[in-house]
């Protein structure tokens, strides 16, 4: 059975961490990253199922970078 692959993209450690954990516990195949730049290159290097977006991180928000995704897929 294929697990999906979900990319977590949260600024905060700690919590990026607990929730990548959980996911992880829950059958999810997990990447984790701090911020826009990072989540480009985990998108060019492999195929997501789900991405989890905090919305207020440094540098381009979450609301841009989710506004960018849906505009490439």
């Amino acid at each position: 059975m294929k697990q999906d692959h979900l990319l977590l993209v949260d600024d905060d450690a700690e919590l990026r961490d607990l929730l990548a954990d959980y996911l992880a516990q829950a059958g999810f195949r997990m990447t984790t990253v701090a911020d826009g730049r990072a989540m480009q290159r985990a998108m060019d290097a492999a195929p997501f199922d789900l991405v989890v977006l905090d919305i207020m991180l440094p540098g381009e928000d979450g609301l841009s970078l989710c506004r960018r995704l849906r505009a490439q897929s």
